[in-house]
């Protein structure tokens, strides 16, 4: 099976490069970094024992950055990821000793150049992007692998279950796993792993998300009546959002609703969907009894503070959910839809701090923001109380970062 996976790479390897250039016509990929998604290493390595840390995207590079941190001065770091967000995320807050470069896609020649380049002494992997090929190259040069706050859901255990020859390649080579839920380590027990971690969810121990204060003081002038926020939403969430906030005006005249798209080239989008809401990204402000669609990158944490409560979007029309524990640390109760498996865990201490509202459409959502704005009070102790639900984890960094190093060859 791994072998017919490596042949079918080497013959796609003609189209994935077209592909990619496609991705970066429209602003998916970086053209002067395409080289990097065909193994090449567009910097030297750097010299001394490496550590190579691979993360999907935003959410996986925020969890891993304390983990960064707690490697300095002990080794130096490779972070990969795979998307332009993350790319931008690793350019603002990796520290000095480490280096950011995207992942080359999956195909044998790729991924042994990637690894002659770099040749780290140990490759850690970050919740749940598994390449088979990448790994079996890490096998054969002998680098030692762990898979940290990691996660699988019943689904994936039993898909992986279909296909053991495929699990025992990719998952049994793994030094240590390290679940980030009992949920999580259990699921990876019943596909016969033996060594699997249970020292807490690292999204937990997140910096928390950055701020310039004087933005945010300018942004709050701009805003004289009550406001509230969606965040990290998806296509299908934004009509839902709109509706709720034209059946609220009636009872908030002057009320703004911020959306702040996952994705923000789908700003112009949401903005004629919103009857031409004002858009951050071309400088303009927020107005009063109107929806504003914060479509920038890097500026969550301000909008985070300047609601007193967020929606979390991917979890009313889509599936998964998205970070409920960023507001929730920022001391911002949260309202969600229905879909929150990727984060369960969160969900269930949020759930029992009374710090969560989950709703199912636009009548619900409107309630449960009407609810909020007329009793500011309630809101701001949920959001105490969400805080304190989440208060955890301090020490997981260092702990990881030593298991890491424990395991350098």
């Amino acid at each position: 099976m791994i072998a017919a996976y490596r042949l079918a790479g080497r013959l796609a390897a003609p189209y994935l490069r077209r592909y990619l250039r496609r991705r970066a016509a429209r602003g998916k990929e970086i053209l002067l970094r395409l080289p990097e998604r065909y193994g090449a290493g567009q910097v030297l390595r750097p010299a001394g024992k490496l550590v190579w840390i691979h993360a999907a995207s935003v959410g996986e590079t925020m969890s891993v950055l304390p983990v960064i941190e707690a490697l300095a001065g002990k080794a130096e770091v490779l972070l990969t990821t795979g998307t332009v967000t993350s790319a931008n995320l690793a350019a603002a807050r990796l520290p000095a000793f480490a280096r950011h470069q995207f992942v080359p896609l999956d195909v044998p020649g790729w991924g042994q150049k990637f690894l002659r380049h770099w040749r780290p002494n140990v490759a850690v992997f970050v919740e749940s992007e598994l390449w088979p090929g990448l790994l079996t190259e890490c096998d054969r040069r002998g680098i030692p692998r762990l898979l940290i706050n990691a996660r699988i859901s019943q689904t994936s255990a039993r898909n992986w279950r279909r296909v053991p020859f495929l699990a025992r390649r990719v998952l049994a080579p793994f030094r240590h796993v390290h679940a980030q839920s009992a949920g999580d380590a259990e699921n990876f027990r019943r596909l016969g792993l033996r060594d699997v971690l249970e020292w807490g969810n690292l999204k937990f121990s997140v910096p928390l998300l950055p701020v310039d204060d004087e933005a945010l003081t300018a942004f709050q002038a701009q805003v004289s009546g009550p406001v509230w926020l969606a965040a990290s939403t998806h296509p299908g969430e934004e009509q839902i959002i709109v509706q709720a906030h034209r059946a609220l005006l009636a009872a908030f005249p002057g009320l703004v609703t911020m959306i702040v798209p996952r994705h923000p080239e789908r700003g112009a989008e949401i903005s004629a969907l919103a009857g031409n809401a004002p858009r951050r990204s071309l400088g303009e402000t927020p107005q009063a009894a109107q929806i504003y669609v914060a479509d920038t990158l890097g500026e969550l944490g301000l909008f985070f503070r300047a609601a007193p409560f967020a929606f979390i979007g991917n979890s009313l029309s889509s599936f998964g959910g998205h970070n409920l524990i960023e507001p929730a640390r920022l001391g911002r109760a949260v309202i969600t839809g229905p879909h929150n498996e990727n984060f369960l865990e969160a969900a269930a201490m949020l759930r029992a701090a009374q710090a969560l509202v989950e709703v199912t459409d636009s009548a619900s959502l409107a309630e449960a923001v009407r609810t909020w704005l007329k009793r500011p009070e309630d809101a701001a102790a949920a959001g105490l109380r969400a805080e304190a639900a989440l208060r955890t984890g301090a020490e997981l960094p260092q702990r990881l970062a030593a298991l890491i190093l424990d395991n350098m060859r």
